[in-house]
């Protein structure tokens, strides 16, 4: 079997954090060729774990984190989502006029298999599913970074292309901040904020960014020097 290939990133206790992670695991079994059927269901079960992790009741600050994992051809697909609260989640059978309550009951239909383990590095727990992902075609796996200590030879998604970083810079905001400037291979360059987050590529020749960059990314304004 291959080595597992897998996509790590943080999400913030929003409601828009469920589009952001089915938007990110749309984008990663496109690239691992996973059939519509995988991606169709791996969508509604992430969308149901993030969601039921938004509503543990712990502090606003504490984030969410996400695990994809690719498992060779015919292998399959885990989704991992971790928070920091206490107690395990379990399956409701909800009456007929419920309007809530379903979500572990569709992951369970779903899945192939599921669970929940204690985090091995921190408070809280971890909730998987397993998926059968029959011809999917893993890629190196991806985790997220600050842009602060994106380095050149690594790449940046841009408008849905990759861009290798050949420079990168800081700048000091009139407020005091910090800006990273990235110069790419093409295009203009990229003004981030130091500590926005960049998903980069782990394993194969390179390490390359896998955050899609989009309208929040701004090119840096005027002419920036990528030497």
């Amino acid at each position: 079997m291959s080595e597992p290939c897998e996509v790590k990133f943080k999400l913030v206790r929003s409601r828009s954090s469920v589009s952001r992670a089915r938007a990110v695991l749309r984008a990663s079994l496109g690239e691992w060729r996973a059939a519509q059927t995988v991606c169709e269901a791996g969508e509604l079960v992430l969308s149901e774990l993030v969601t039921n992790a938004l509503h543990v009741q712990v502090p606003e600050d504490r984030m969410i984190g996400v695990r994809i994992e690719c498992r060779g051809r015919g292998g399959l697909l885990r989704l991992e989502v971790s928070d920091a609260g206490e107690g395990r989640p379990v399956v409701q059978r909800p009456g007929e006029l419920a309007t809530t309550g379903r979500g572990l009951l569709l992951v369970e239909a779903l899945a192939h298999r599921w669970g929940v383990d204690e985090r091995q590095d921190g408070i809280g727990k971890t909730v998987w599913a397993e998926l059968l992902a029959p011809g999917i075609v893993p890629l190196p796996g991806r985790t997220d970074i600050a842009a602060v200590t994106i380095r050149a030879g690594q790449s940046v998604r841009v408008g849905g292309a990759w861009r290798t970083v050949r420079s990168v810079r800081s700048e000091r905001y009139a407020s005091g901040g910090l800006s990273v400037i990235v110069g790419l291979d093409e295009g203009p360059a990229l003004r981030l904020q130091a500590g926005e987050p960049v998903t980069v590529r782990i394993g194969g020749v390179h390490a390359e960014g896998a955050r899609a960059v989009g309208s929040r990314t701004r090119p840096a304004a005027g002419p920036v020097s990528t030497s």
